[in-house]
């Protein structure tokens, strides 16, 4: 639609040049347009003059896509996997070497933290370094006449799968020479420590034809209350997770979420909660010494948990937002995309926890949850992002906040 009534419409289409000077969520580059509307360009890197097409343009910004990069940044690299040029929309920062989207993601953070949270003055870090290649252990995929596919950005057509630069070998295997029979979708899940295989077909499991050794099932036999599940090791522990559970894509990268929020909770003594616990990673792996209380909805990953967890561990199966708070000494939260929000803010509050370790997957509500927090006199200390998912804009962050009183 166009901008204005003044004739400053650019549309679909149109090129121009853009100097981009910021990162934004969602993996684009910011940039001011010749009518001085702001323009997100999908391929640009921070510091880059680049030609961009108009895809959409609104009231106040245009959408656009580099066509051309006329100044690149030092930091531009050529793209890995070939699916990449074909429009895959898996990995969006393949362009972008790997330490400069370590910078990017920090940079994301603050001023997430800055613009909605009015926090200037945090110290946000990066974690340690993780490869940007054979790393994720969990796929998701589309099925396109028995073979594994990905999405074109933007689009339900398929690319076929002949190669993935970031998925673990042990996945690849599967996603390139696995028949996935009348199958429209298809998740490989594995145990990088454990060599333990999982492939769930939707809506079934008709006519898969997978190596000998990986367990498959079906959707269909799920839903009739069918279990299967995979080991993963991480730090001397082992893990179940059922083909339902949700689970960190790395091994590496949930071993570093686990080793901050240990040491990040580790001065205080006492019970930690594990707030949407999952498959009870978290209380699992920094929560040794202690008793843990984990609150999780999903019936499968609650199995899981209370398997993981052992004797020292109790688990309660409920929304955290509809919780009865128990007292706890300290806490560790990883919410959906969507965060916290206030109800899960109140019942982390209401614990009287001391330090709450929170784990953060999109930035914006990481910053909406520190602004609740201090409502709520918890002060956030620092913040630690960590390159979960390396060759994408996606953000992983831990943060540590401080009761104040």
């Amino acid at each position: 639609m166009p901008a204005e009534d003044d004739g400053r419409s650019i549309p679909a289409g149109k090129s121009f040049e853009l100097l981009v000077d910021r990162p934004a969520t969602g993996g684009t580059a910011i940039g001011t347009g010749p009518d001085g509307r702001i323009v997100f360009a999908r391929g640009a890197i921070p510091g880059e003059r680049v030609a961009v097409e108009v895809e959409t343009e609104h009231r106040r910004r245009i959408d656009a896509v580099t066509i051309e990069v006329l100044e690149p940044s030092p930091d531009r690299v050529d793209a890995a996997c070939a699916h990449v040029a074909e429009g895959c929309g898996g990995c969006d920062w393949q362009h972008v070497a790997l330490k400069r989207q370590a910078v990017l993601r920090r940079d994301i953070v603050e001023d997430c933290l800055r613009r909605l949270a009015g926090l200037d003055d945090v110290s946000v870090d990066s974690g340690p370094d993780l490869p940007g290649d054979d790393y994720r252990t969990t796929v998701r995929a589309a099925v396109t006449d028995g073979r594994a596919g990905y999405r074109r950005r933007a689009s339900h057509d398929t690319i076929s799968v002949s190669s993935c630069a970031v998925a673990h070998p042990l996945v690849e295997e599967l996603l390139v020479d696995g028949y996935f029979g009348t199958a429209d979708e298809v998740v490989v899940r594995v145990g990088a420590r454990t060599g333990e295989r999982l492939v769930v077909a939707e809506p079934t499991a008709h006519g898969v034809s997978v190596p000998d050794g990986v367990t498959v099932i079906g959707r269909d036999e799920l839903d009739a209350g069918a279990r299967a599940h995979y080991h993963e090791e991480l730090g001397g522990v082992r893990l179940q997770v059922s083909a339902d559970s949700f689970f960190q894509c790395r091994p590496d990268g949930a071993l570093a979420l686990s080793q901050l929020v240990g040491d990040w909770l580790a001065d205080v003594e006492g019970p930690l909660l594990d707030a949407y616990c999952g498959v009870g990673l978290f209380g699992a792996l920094a929560g040794t010494g202690r008793t843990v209380l984990g609150v999780e909805s999903n019936p499968s990953a609650v199995a899981d948990a209370t398997q993981n967890l052992g004797p020292h561990g109790r688990v309660v199966e409920s929304r955290f937002e509809r919780w009865t708070p128990e007292p706890v000494a300290v806490a560790v939260a990883d919410p959906a995309r969507s965060g916290l929000r206030p109800d899960g803010c109140d019942r982390l509050a209401a614990t009287g926890a001391q330090v709450i370790a929170l784990v953060s997957c999109d930035p914006a509500s990481l910053a909406r949850d520190a602004r609740l927090l201090a409502d709520r006199s918890y002060r956030l200390d620092r913040v630690t992002v960590v390159d979960v998912f390396g060759q994408t804009s996606h953000v992983e962050a831990v943060s540590r906040f401080v009761l104040d009183r």
